[in-house]
This record gives structure tokens, C-alpha cells and sequence, in this order.
């Protein structure tokens, strides 16, 4: 396999858009958490307490898409410096592990997101009754 500058370059825009993505659902969740736990503290629910506990593990799997994005970002960088060095076998190296990394960041997405599709079960639950 051949690679050269422009073979970590073209994940450069998918990487950033992932990334703003993530920190769109981040800053989407946060409001619901703020929300929900300002109507928690006047009035206790178990559905809102569920809730708030399915966000908070949300929340914790956004972080991790996020670290694991940044970085293979990251990695993407390093290899085009390796590559630019002349290290090529160095170079191929940590263009796979920031695929690697990107593969993990995108498999935690997928679990995020069908934890927000059992969040909102849990929300038309009492319409079920």
C-alpha cells in the first residue's frame, strides 16, 4: 500500500465534522440535564431520576467519543509528520492505529445513540399507561 501527506489528510474534514457533531449532542444533553434537573429539585420523579442517570452515562460515552476523536486527530498529525520525515513504515503505523481510533470513537457513538432511543422510551413511557 502507497501512502503519502494526502492519505491523513483526507480524514482531517470527516475527524472535525465528527467532532462537532459530538459537541453538538454534548451541549443538546446539557440543557436536558440542566432542565431536568432544575424540575427534579421541585419536584422529585423516578422517570426524571432515570432520566438523569441514562443522560449522565450518555454524557460520559460523548466524553469518550470526543478523546478518542481528538485523538486520532491527533495521530493523523504525528503520521503526517512521520511521513513527511521519511518514515513511512513509521508512518503507516499510526495512520492504522488512527483508524483504529476512529473505528472506537464511531462504535461508541453507536451505543450512544441507542441509549438516547431508550431515553426517549423511558420519556413515552407514561403515555403507554
Amino acid at each position: 500500500m502507497n501512502i503519502d501527506l494526502t492519505t491523513p489528510a483526507l480524514l482531517f474534514s470527516t475527524i472535525s465534522l465528527l467532532l462537532l457533531a459530538y459537541t453538538n449532542r454534548f451541549l443538546a444533553l446539557a440543557t436536558v440535564i440542566r432542565t431536568l434537573h432544575g424540575a427534579y429539585q421541585k419536584s422529585p420523579d423516578p422517570v426524571a431520576a432515570a432520566q438523569i442517570a441514562n443522560l449522565r452515562r450518555r454524557v460520559n460515552l460523548i466524553r469518550d467519543m470526543q478523546t478518542l476523536g481528538v485523538a486520532s486527530l491527533l495521530s493523523c498529525t504525528v503520521c503526517m509528520g512521520a511521513l513527511f520525515a521519511g518514515l513511512i513504515l513509521l508512518g503507516k503505523i499510526i495512520f492504522a492505529f488512527s483508524l483504529v481510533l476512529m473505528v472506537g470513537s464511531l462504535a461508541i457513538s453507536l451505543v450512544e445513540i441507542r441509549m438516547s432511543v431508550g431515553a426517549l422510551n423511558l420519556q413515552l413511557s407514561d403515555m403507554e399507561q
